[in-house]
């Protein structure tokens, strides 16, 4: 089975095939974060799923070369500056250096290319002198200039919006607005008080650039005029990808991304997030509560991306949950395996969750059936170990491919953990007390070892002691 993805641009599931001759590079440009403050669990959603995207592509052999923006130029950015008085470089880069350290708790594989908006507006003012040249681009009285949609016709392509609906001649300077707002945008803003310092000379006049033009600008300065994926939340679909590709497409005359996936928005208890409600998290809130970015990861992409996911903690504990069996099941394969090398071709049976995980991230990357795949074959390969059933040559096997699994999960594979010596002497101490029949002692003693944060359990073999 070939990968279909569902394209917003289509409204169909689409297989997936690169612009590429050889059929093995793969662009995919990810909308980036706006640096003016942490980022909240709901854009990590959004980053996640193009993670997970990224990842299966390697997995199945495409060399991928990755771009995700860093928007440090922004009205959000500007208002910032002006209630902190911090400068725009210093606020920026604070926070940039923010997202990247989370984006390494969540094991976020990092962009091959990691451009910022303001090391760019030569390429920028390039790209609007070319749609002025091209008639579809106007200075308006106000000074700013402006992107006539009535000059594009293709307009609304992304949206699916009507062109009845749209109303050429307004001009809409803000970098974000409201959903139903179709009038023509800005691609370069005129300087005003409110700005401060920040602004950059142009052939407009003292100004900045609007956020649309500069994610085409740097899409195409590094992955080309046309490329294969652009990703991100369903809330950038309109204005901000709509208008990527009017601009774009105006410029060049040809199609910018052939496929354009887009995830769900993220719930929090069942509600909007919101900080009036308490219930706005950053990653670092999540992280100071004591859960671990690999929980956060797990919980964040088992959802499938077009699926509305309502983030609660009881979900993040589940994730837990789950992150522990699959540790616990690589662990007593780790144990029987021993120095045992895995078995090619693979046994039946694990050939067979390889195809299984394989036609459910193929599906659209549906990792919520991948996991299920995966979780099914846990039980069942239990089931053997408990039985002793499990050759050594086929438990290397398979933990041979679950290795191969996680360069798409990223969960990461357990190594084995020794425990300090203090935690063997007291598990020592509990076998002794056994042995004497002395079943208060070792209770208290096994109490003792769980909260320090270890287990001991009676195996066949005797007591083996886990961290928890």
């Amino acid at each position: 089975m070939s990968l279909r993805v569902f394209n917003t641009l289509s409204r169909n599931l689409d297989e997936f095939r690169p612009l590429d001759p050889t059929g093995k590079r793969v662009g995919i440009y990810t909308c980036g974060p706006t640096v003016y403050d942490f980022a909240h669990i709901g854009n990590f959603r959004a980053f996640a799923f193009e993670d997970l995207a990224r990842r299966y592509l390697v997995y199945r052999g495409y060399e991928v070369v990755h771009v995700m923006n860093i928007t440090d130029v922004e009205d959000k950015i500007i208002r910032k500056v002006r209630e902190t008085g911090e400068p725009l470089k210093q606020l920026t880069g604070r926070f940039t250096a923010a997202f990247l350290d989370d984006c390494r708790a969540l094991n976020l594989l990092p962009a091959h290319h990691v451009p910022r908006a303001t090391d760019h507006i030569p390429e920028m003012l390039s790209l609007i002198s070319t749609l002025m040249e091209k008639g579809v681009a106007y200075q308006a009285p106000d000074k700013s200039v402006y992107f006539s949609i009535a000059k594009f016709a293709r307009y609304g392509q992304l949206k699916k919006i009507d062109a009845d609906q749209m109303r050429p001649g307004e001009r809409v300077k803000l970098d974000e607005y409201e959903k139903e707002s179709l009038g023509d945008f800005a691609l370069w803003k005129a300087w005003d008080e409110a700005d401060g310092d920040i602004g950059w000379d142009s052939p407009w006049g003292r100004g900045r650039p609007g956020w649309h033009i500069e994610c085409s600008a740097m899409s195409m300065k590094y992955l080309g005029e046309s490329f294969d994926l652009h990703c991100g939340g369903e809330d950038l679909v309109f204005p901000h990808h709509e208008d990527e590709i009017a601009q774009s497409e105006a410029a060049t005359g040809k199609p910018f991304s052939r496929y354009w996936l887009h995830c769900a928005y993220l719930l929090v208890n069942g509600q909007k997030m919101s900080k009036r409600f308490g219930n706005f998290f950053t990653l670092r809130d999540l992280l100071a509560k004591g859960y671990t970015g690999r929980e956060l990861r797990y919980t964040l992409i088992a959802e499938h991306y077009r699926r509305q996911l309502n983030f609660t903690f009881e979900g993040v504990d589940a994730a837990r949950a789950s992150l522990a069996r699959i540790d616990e099941f690589l662990v007593k394969l780790r144990e029987v395996a021993g120095n045992a090398a895995g078995a090619a071709p693979l046994p039946p049976g694990v050939a067979a969750v390889k195809d299984g995980f394989e036609t459910a991230l193929d599906d659209d990357l549906n990792i919520s059936a991948a996991l299920g795949v995966l979780f099914n074959f846990i039980r069942d390969i239990n089931k053997r170990l408990a039985e002793h059933a499990v050759p050594p040559a086929e438990a290397a096997a398979i933990l041979d491919l679950w290795q191969r699994f996680d360069t798409v999960l990223g969960f990461g594979v357990p190594q084995a953990q020794e425990a300090p010596a203090d935690i063997v002497a007291l598990a020592a101490q509990r076998q002794a007390a056994r042995k004497a029949k002395d079943f208060k002692l070792a209770d208290q003693i096994r109490d003792e070892l769980k909260a320090k944060g270890w287990v001991i359990e009676d195996t066949a073999k005797g007591p083996k002691l886990k961290r928890l």
